[in-house]
């Protein structure tokens, strides 16, 4: 219980972090952000140290709550409850082609209706439920080091944001050395389950940001991303509708911290 709380919390926290960083900066200005920005980071990383130090909680996935399929977890219709506590069958095999299907006597309700045979749909639900009912894998001291510096690294980009300022490159490659370092200490780790693996092809594609942070968007990328929108706004018949407002999109996306570093 003290851990799905943690959990909790912790989401809570990714979910309004850029509501508050925006609400704040109206309010309060840059002074204001600033240290919201410098709270929710603190927070975060002290919530994720806990569950990886004393609750052994493994890699931490995002978000912390895998969020709810409501089509995978549709109730059975009352009409179907009832055919299934009579013990009606609910499929018929075919004699010559040994082919599953549904009885049309026992068609469940359209809510809950699906195209798959019974038997798959249920083989599907309970790999998924072991899939999410997996304990995480064990760290050793390497592999719980990396995870450490991945928690860490929010707080150390900040630090270096306040001794070099923002225009510095120092901040940008400190962040990116510990990116790179954590994933590849915890490359060595084997027999991942599935979410676990899941989380680190995140972290790998999540290292493109770095072609949008600053210094290095201001100086090289921007130019570049800029063209190659308008290029196929002006080309390519439909992709302007979706580009266009990238490109209006993009400075105010560059303005708030938890979008690009959070």
């Amino acid at each position: 219980l003290p851990q799905q709380k943690l959990l909790t919390w912790l989401s809570v926290l990714e979910c309004v972090e850029v509501f508050a960083e925006m609400g704040t900066a109206r309010v309060w200005g840059e002074m204001g952000r600033w240290t919201i920005i410098v709270l929710i980071q603190l927070a975060k990383a002290i919530l994720r140290l806990l569950l990886l130090l004393w609750y052994k909680a493994g890699i931490q996935t995002s978000p912390p709550i895998v969020p709810l399929n409501r089509e995978q977890q549709q109730p059975l219709h009352p009409q179907d409850m009832e055919d299934n506590s009579s013990g009606k069958d609910q499929t018929y095999v075919g004699r010559r082609s040994s082919r599953v299907v549904r009885s049309l006597q026992n068609t469940p309700s359209l809510q809950s209706r699906h195209w798959g045979s019974p038997q798959q749909r249920e083989e599907s639900q309970s790999r998924r439920a072991e899939e999410m009912n997996q304990p995480p894998t064990p760290l050793g001291l390497q592999e719980t080091i990396a995870e450490s510096i991945y928690i860490t690294r929010p707080l150390l980009h900040l630090l270096s944001l306040g001794v070099w300022g923002q225009r510095s490159w120092k901040p940008w490659l400190l962040s990116a050395v510990l990116d790179i370092s954590s994933l590849s200490l915890l490359s060595d780790l084997k027999d991942l389950n599935r979410r676990e693996r899941a989380e680190l092809r995140r972290r790998t594609i999540l290292l493109l940001y770095y072609l949008l942070r600053s210094p290095f968007y201001d100086r090289y990328s921007e130019g570049r991303i800029l063209l190659l929108l308008r290029l196929l706004a002006d080309y390519v018949p439909g992709v302007g509708f979706v580009t266009r407002p990238l490109m209006d999109y993009l400075p105010a996306w560059q303005k708030i911290y938890f979008y690009n570093w959070g």
